[in-house]
């Protein structure tokens, strides 16, 4: 993640000392997006991820906690957080924090179709572990949240944006009107390339739940089908890929006629939710005057080219 919570080697030694851990060096991590995090080098060898939340409070950080032990337990490669005194939640510079081991491999840069594979099997088994699972978020980012983003971001796009957002909104409200089988249950909503970790192509781990939230699983899948299955900066889709992963998704759960009816108006309408999510970040980070290298400002121009790609193939 970004650096936005500068820590010393001192402070993180005095925060991980209640853990068990006697830290000897720390690592600033740089990639996404949302949060702080540190690998935490331990005098035993051992390598941990510290990680603190700038958006959500104490609660909010605990929601994710049983969410990750019950996957944990259902065999997923997810890193469950360490606790002490009852709880896996700390306050650190005031703001909650947590520390879970780090897990090992690299992401996939590019990705194998047995990659493609692993990751849409565990996709779904995450769909079908939490399907029933009795949490009740704090913050929903779902499908009326981006509504809400679209209208505060509008006004803000030039004409050509402002038509083109239009036009696959309006595409997806149609679409979706016409086939409204589409289940819903908690997703991940963020698993990206750089959320996953593999060995060969073995997966090792699956990051970054900070996003998790109820919505159609169909949203989940077109997130990481379209960048498993996308070589940037080319943003067109590798159909080959894209097919392995449905097919492999659907060992374990199967689509609904409705699902694959809609599929490539959500492979457009969440290339949009990314692109409004980048064009947010990068307001966000301008109001707040949040620059340097510590930073990580994804650019908002790659979503827009692909959603521009996929809207191809819904009105074909």
């Amino acid at each position: 993640m970004s650096v936005y919570t500068p820590l010393t080697l001192n402070e993180v030694q005095v925060f991980a000392t209640p853990y068990g851990l006697e830290v000897i060096d720390l690592i600033p991590i740089q990639g996404g997006i949302q949060n702080t995090n540190y690998f935490l080098v331990c005098n035993t060898g051992e390598h941990y991820v510290l990680t603190i939340f700038e958006e959500l409070d104490e609660q909010g950080a605990a929601e994710l906690v049983p969410v990750l032990e019950h996957l944990g337990k259902s065999g997923l490669p997810v890193p469950v957080p360490l606790n002490y005194a009852g709880k896996a939640i700390h306050i650190l510079k005031n703001k909650p924090a947590q520390i879970a081991p780090r897990m090992r491999g690299k992401h996939p840069m590019p990705s194998t179709v047995a990659q493609v594979q692993a990751i849409a099997i565990a996709q779904a088994q995450i769909h079908l572990a939490l399907q029933d699972f009795p949490l009740q978020r704090t913050e929903d980012r779902n499908h009326d949240y981006w509504l809400h983003v679209a209208k505060e971001l509008k006004p803000t796009l030039n004409p050509a944006d402002a038509i083109l957002l239009s036009e696959v909104l309006g595409l997806y409200d149609a679409l979706t009107a016409v086939y409204p089988n589409r289940p819903k249950g908690f997703i991940h909503a963020d698993l990206f390339r750089d959320n996953t970790l593999f060995v060969d192509n073995q997966l090792h781990g699956i990051l970054d739940f900070y996003e998790l939230n109820k919505d159609e699983f169909l949203f989940d899948i077109a997130i990481t089908l379209n960048d498993f299955c996308t070589e940037y900066p080319d943003v067109h889709l590798n159909e080959v890929k894209a097919q392995a992963f449905l097919e492999a998704y659907e060992t374990v759960r199967r689509l609904t006629e409705d699902e694959k009816a809609c599929l490539e108006i959500y492979l457009a309408i969440t290339a949009a939710r990314f692109w409004l999510m980048r064009l947010q970040v990068a307001q966000k980070n301008a109001q707040q005057e949040r620059t340097g290298e510590d930073i990580l400002q994804k650019n908002p121009e790659e979503m827009r080219k692909m959603l521009v790609e996929r809207l191809k193939f819904v009105t074909a």
